[in-house]
């Protein structure tokens, strides 16, 4: 399929969205008023996206290439997020990490 490398990047993104909002949940609620909030619910529900996404994206990628990218796409995207709507500190080695996933990507896909 023509679009399974982007099935792949949106199931990262969703896998973000999941993180930072069972993140909310934990910061307003107890753990288990948190099982219940709105965050966590939606939390949830991304990562069921994700999954979905991820999974039929393999139809057509193999699991070895595609497994990476979602992870270090996710994480990359993750950190940048969390930094702006968590207030989550970034530092060199952390830029540092990101530039080498990102380059774990590019060579993962290269054919």
């Amino acid at each position: 399929m023509k679009y399974s490398w982007l099935l792949v990047l949106i199931a990262g993104l969703n896998s973000t969205l999941g993180n930072i909002l069972l993140k909310k949940s934990q910061l307003k609620y107890s753990f288990f008023q948190s099982l219940f909030s709105i965050e966590f619910i939606s939390g949830c529900f991304f990562y069921m996206i994700n999954v979905l996404l991820f999974a039929y994206s393999l139809k057509y990628l193999e699991v070895t290439k595609a497994y990476p990218v979602l992870s270090g796409f996710a994480f990359l995207t993750l950190s940048v997020s969390s930094y702006f709507l968590l207030d989550e500190k970034l530092n060199l080695v952390n830029y540092f990490g990101m530039f080498l996933i990102l380059i774990g990507i590019i060579l993962i896909t290269i054919k």
